[in-house]
């Protein structure tokens, strides 16, 4: 990564930067804070700095706050390969190890979130609490994308991924103006600021990261008859043990509110639903002290309950 492009992933603020190898790659953190891990992983089509508000106010509450960059994303690798949830996954809860904490509370957003549910049935003694935003359980979301029509048009875009070249092409084109767009569409009454959209446009730009981007979302759908994609499901039908909050914006247009709500059903510990009103696909970032004082106040709470 050039100079020019890392001072796009590289930020500045209170945090500090730095690199950690796991899982066979080399993968870009922004960290904060002393006290118990809470590892933050960003969805589509963003990078770590989506959690800039999060960061301080865990690190405000006293804990140590990390947001890394996916595979592929930000100032992480871009590898030729790696792209299935259970590897991404792995990614992340190899960042965990290699932060040296017995384990964390991971917090993931949209394909984040969907990384969360996954890495907490694949390794559930590294995890120890869990929050989901924006994102049903991996098998809601099969069910939902297969069965339900409204489900299905509002994920249209996934199904565009499906498209060889063409859609890397389109997410870099014009500035990678449609990051912007798709922002725009899928946030609530109150947008993320235009600043805010640059930045998501500029780190699209830097090379192979569109193409990175979308693989994760090509083997969601290509993978449903194969017999990689039929282990997995059958896989995350294993119950969930640790403490969950699920969070969701409930003019959610891209993840319906009925897909999401009902995954508590695959969580067998305490599960805490928290639909947000009048906020879009992005709450921590269309109100974050709203989405903040939540998820700190879980997080503080000896004895969630269900």
């Amino acid at each position: 990564m050039s100079v020019a492009e890392s001072s796009v992933v590289r930020l500045d603020g209170p945090w500090t930067h730095r690199d950690v190898a796991a899982n066979g790659a080399r993968f870009h953190i922004a960290e904060i804070g002393e006290g118990p891990l809470v590892m933050l992983v960003h969805g589509f089509p963003q990078f770590w700095w989506t959690w800039r508000h999060q960061l301080t106010a865990l690190a405000d509450a006293g804990f140590r706050a990390v947001a890394m960059d996916l595979r592929g994303v930000g100032g992480s690798d871009r590898t030729p390969r790696g792209y299935d949830p259970g590897n991404l996954a792995l990614d992340v809860c190899g960042v965990i190890r290699s932060l040296g904490e017995p384990d964390a509370a991971l917090v993931g957003h949209d394909l984040g979130g969907y990384l969360a549910w996954t890495a907490a049935v694949m390794r559930p003694k590294l995890i120890r609490r869990l929050a989901v935003c924006s994102m049903p359980h991996p098998r809601r979301w099969r069910s939902a994308m297969l069965k339900d029509m409204r489900q299905t048009a509002a994920g249209a875009y996934i199904m565009g991924f499906q498209r060889p070249w063409v859609p890397e092409r389109q997410l870099a084109a014009d500035d990678a103006a449609l990051v912007g767009k798709l922002i725009r569409e899928w946030s609530g009454p109150t947008l993320p600021d235009d600043e805010a959209l640059r930045v998501y446009e500029q780190a699209m730009r830097i090379p192979s990261t569109a193409h990175c981007s979308i693989e994760p979302f090509r083997w969601m759908v290509r993978s449903l008859p194969r017999p990689d994609g039929v282990q997995f499901y059958r896989r995350m039908k294993r119950p969930l043990r640790v403490p969950t909050l699920h969070l969701h914006g409930s003019l959610d247009p891209v993840m319906r509110t009925h897909s999401a709500a009902g995954s508590g059903q695959y969580v067998e510990a305490p599960y805490r639903w928290r639909l947000f009103d009048g906020l879009g696909h992005f709450p921590h970032e269309e109100d974050p002290v709203a989405f903040s004082s939540e998820l700190v106040n879980w997080l503080k709470d000896p004895e969630p309950d269900r």
